[in-house]
């Protein structure tokens, strides 16, 4: 009747097991609905599978840093100077990334072997997830994940033009008056799509 800690007997069966969803599900669940919970929790487990010497009891957010970093720096092959990842929901005042480098991960994402499970995890203009009630002439056209903190806003993914040709898009918006930016970004969708009816 009550709690009672401590090492449970060598020969104990276990009373129930808990299996996983496979990643690409968590991922999914992760990008469509801003999950930030989740996301702290793969960011964590990064931590847990670069260092194995914790027996998985210990998830430290220096050692999800490190690995976030040492995978960047392998796929892309360049310094990341100014990089400062905090956390794995992007919930941080400290956490800085670059437009372009943003843009430098979708575009290597694209030809990547998991490409088709990282698109279907973005969120569809006009369709499901953070972006189901935009309405315009942009639903079903883009795949973005949106983010937001007071006096951020920011947009990445891609986006199908007229044309057919499809474009990786980021925008970043910091200023006290971010918040006001929704119509700029988007217009800024907007654009992209409208590619055949620029010179």
């Amino acid at each position: 009747g009550t709690v009672r800690e401590g090492a449970a007997p060598a020969d104990a069966a276990a009373t129930f097991e808990l299996t996983s969803p496979p990643l690409a599900d968590v991922v999914r669940d992760i990008n469509k609905y801003s999950n930030n919970v989740m996301a702290q929790q793969v960011f964590l487990t990064l931590g847990l599978l670069r260092n194995p010497s914790s027996g998985g009891m210990r998830a430290a957010p220096e050692d999800a840093r490190e690995a976030l970093k040492q995978w960047l720096r392998e796929r892309l092959g360049e310094s990341l100077d100014g990089v400062v990842i905090d956390n794995g929901s992007g919930l941080s005042r400290q956490t800085r990334v670059s437009a372009a480098l943003l843009a430098r991960v979708l575009q290597r994402a694209w030809g990547s072997a998991v490409m088709p499970e990282l698109m279907a995890s973005l969120p569809v203009t006009g369709t499901d997830g953070t972006l189901r009630r935009v309405k315009s002439n942009s639903s079903g056209r883009a795949h973005l994940k949106t983010g937001s903190l007071r006096d951020v806003q920011a947009l990445a993914g891609y986006v199908l033009g007229a044309s057919g040709k499809r474009y990786v898009l980021v925008a970043m918006i910091n200023h006290p008056n971010a918040g006001a930016a929704r119509p700029a970004l988007d217009a800024l969708v907007q654009w992209t799509i409208n590619d055949s009816a620029r010179p």
